[in-house]
């Protein structure tokens, strides 16, 4: 934070502990008795939110109660987990709500990692942050097996009856204190609104990521009058059943990056070409059988030995090729594991295996794409011969099968429609939510726009100038008066030619 910013904090803080208030688009802002801040009805405490490779972010949180079904609110209740980041200066009226992907991530967990990309839009306008009910602090549903291992963990069955055996063990558990039907993206956006209400803002500006698009969305559907504008980055059309072009999208998003390397002459004459690694580490790797390597965690430097297998891969590389300084590694992973030296790859595995268990509640990302998407996802032939296959529709499909949902809305696969200002963005790379979704969107939008960050993979909000673009849409709710002629600037990451990265 600036000088200046901590400043305003400061003094704005002592104007609190002086009994001052603020009237600020309808909310009432203050401090109560005990010291604690209050927005609305919300009484909020000093709190820090904060992430791994992340700073801290001082912000004010609380509990807020809501219905578990949205429908019977005498029935059961569940707490929500809200933070509140203050604006630097004097606030407009409507907050920005950051809306978190997954699905299954939290909102106050993954907000400390994109916190820069708000600096700007924190000038004027505060942010709200609501763990999704069923992630974080909200009520989390958390699946494990008697090993507390989670469904991104290691498994020696990863069958399709395995999966089955998994979700259905879950649900017992969490059913006993859990309606497993009301945590879909409908009861989120409802819980979103009356977060909303309760703070005293007339409007909000929302800001969806990834799986959050599907959200905001969702809530612009449902409450047109409460949004003053939309940001969607990594675009996830209401058209669209998750899961079922991952492959497909996966297999675009390698050719692109592995055609880099073939244009680069040190990536091509160290490593070769990555097509052809890829094809004699992945004929290896299902041939199964390999002998186990001995290597070390990237994290706590312990030494782990295991066999490899094709899923280390799988996972590797649909991850890693979300942003472009892990997928610039690629083509070495590939090289080294074409040669036999299995350990690098099997580190990486292992971290993103660990980061992904902790990062996502997988019972509440069941809720929601078992609910929203199953019934509509298909096995491919077309994509037998890609990477990830038809596996993950399968095994989604398996899970599926043992876990209870609601019924789904008539309009829900409907595309958001109407004169809202919506801000889409998107990554050339990407390679889980393509620019032709921020494409699909914001064609039926009569003031939306789509911009593509060149060179850039999944979720570019805090890349090169789009900070500034986004707090100036925010600022000006118009996303056609903007320039954004400064993305021409950004390019991908080279590929690595060795072990030392990429050569000038």
């Amino acid at each position: 934070m600036s000088t200046r910013g901590m400043t305003i904090a400061t003094l704005l803080a002592a104007a609190l502990a002086a009994g001052c208030t603020a009237q600020t688009g309808g909310g009432v802002e203050g401090a109560l008795a005990d010291g604690r801040m209050r927005h609305g009805t919300l009484a909020f405490e000093p709190c820090s939110l904060s992430a791994v490779g992340a700073t801290a972010v001082e912000a004010q949180c609380t509990r807020f109660e809501v219905p578990e079904d949205h429908a019977a609110p005498d029935g059961r209740r569940i707490e929500l987990a809200v933070a509140w980041i203050p604006a630097k200066g004097q606030a407009e009226p409507d907050p920005v709500f950051m809306i978190a992907g997954g699905p299954g991530q939290s909102a106050l967990e993954s907000y400390p990692s994109v916190a820069p990309a708000f600096s700007d839009v924190r000038r004027n306008r505060h942010v709200l942050l609501v763990d999704a009910r069923g992630t974080g602090g909200s009520h989390p549903l958390r699946c494990s097996d008697g090993e507390g291992d989670n469904a991104f963990g290691p498994a020696d069955d990863m069958s399709p009856d395995a999966m089955r055996a998994f979700a259905a063990q879950c649900r017992d558990t969490l059913a006993k204190d859990s309606d497993l039907r009301r945590y879909g993206t409908m009861d989120h956006v409802r819980d979103l609104d009356l977060v909303r209400a309760a703070f005293g803002a007339p409007q909000a500006n929302l800001v969806g990521v990834s799986y959050g698009t599907r959200v905001a969305q969702q809530y612009a559907k449902a409450f047109p009058a409460q949004v003053r504008t939309v940001v969607i980055d990594g675009v996830v059309p209401n058209s669209l059943a998750l899961g079922q072009e991952h492959a497909r999208n996966l297999e675009d998003a390698l050719a692109a990056q592995f055609a880099r390397c073939r244009a680069d002459k040190a990536c091509l004459a160290n490593l070769g070409d990555p097509t052809t690694q890829l094809a004699a580490v992945r004929t290896a790797l299902q041939a199964g059988n390999l002998a186990e390597v001995r290597f070390r965690d990237p994290v706590d430097g312990g030494w782990h030995t295991q066999a490899p297998q094709f899923g280390d891969l799988a996972a590797l590389l649909r991850m890693f090729s979300y942003q472009p300084a892990t997928a610039s590694t690629l083509p070495l992973l590939l090289h080294e594991a074409a040669n036999g030296r299995y350990e690098p790859l099997m580190a990486q595995s292992r971290l993103l295996v660990a980061s992904l268990g902790d990062m996502i509640a997988h019972g509440m990302q069941l809720s929601v794409m078992c609910g929203e998407d199953a019934a509509d996802l298909r096995p491919d032939p077309r994509d037998s011969s890609s990477v990830l296959g038809n596996d993950m529709v399968e095994l989604m499909q398996a899970q599926c099968a043992a876990w209870p949902v609601a019924p789904r809305a008539d309009d829900f696969r409907t595309p958001l429609g109407g004169d809202v200002p919506v801000l889409a963005i998107s990554g050339e790379y990407d390679p889980v939510t393509p620019p032709r979704y921020g494409e699909e969107v914001v064609k039926h939008l009569a003031n939306g726009r789509h911009l593509v960050a060149p060179g850039q993979g999944h979720a570019v909000l805090g890349v090169g100038c789009m900070p500034k673009l986004f707090a100036q849409f925010i600022e000006r709710a118009d996303a056609a008066g903007i320039d954004a002629t400064c993305l021409e600037r950004l390019a991908a990451e080279p590929p690595f030619a060795g072990n030392y990265g990429w050569e000038p």
